[in-house]
């Protein structure tokens, strides 16, 4: 059982920086159908993802800004990955601790698992890189993919 780093799963087709997407709606489209396109999940996703979040909203409130860290169920997902999304104007979720309350997400990190336990450990993983504002900052201001996950593994995420 290798390592579940950040890295390990961050793949250049679905690393996006310096997006606009008008909603998180429109992301969830953007992101499947280039996954999709990959071969890397099955066409349920994008309903899956969708219905996945309006019950269990992910939205983080960070310090400065806002994150999200959607994900679905396993068993929609052929190729593990985990999309890295920047975005110059934040989209809205619904806070994962108070679901009536929204987040100005300004990056998401869409998980794309199919092994619960990596699932589980990429999970904290991420609430560690969350709580870290410094790499995080970093990130956001990253303007391409390369750029973006060399900050990953330098950071050794």
């Amino acid at each position: 059982m290798g390592e579940t780093t950040l890295s390990s799963y961050v793949k250049a087709p679905l690393v996006f920086t310096q997006e606009n997407f008008s909603s998180r709606d429109e992301l969830f489209e953007q992101i499947a159908a280039k996954a999709s396109d990959l071969g890397w999940v099955r066409e349920d996703f994008l309903e899956r993802i969708r219905k996945r979040e309006a019950t269990f909203p992910t939205g983080i409130q960070l310090v400065n800004f806002g994150a999200a860290i959607p994900h679905t169920d396993a068993e929609c997902i052929l190729e593990e990955f985990v999309a890295v999304i920047t975005l110059q104007d934040p989209v809205s979720f619904y806070s994962m601790e108070d679901n009536n309350q929204q987040v100005k997400a300004q990056i998401i990190f869409v998980l794309g698992l199919n092994q619960p336990h990596a699932q589980l450990e990429m999970l904290q993983s991420l609430m560690g890189l969350l709580q870290n504002e410094a790499v995080l900052a970093e990130l956001l201001l990253a303007t391409t993919e390369t750029e973006l996950i060399t900050i990953i593994e330098k950071n050794q995420l």
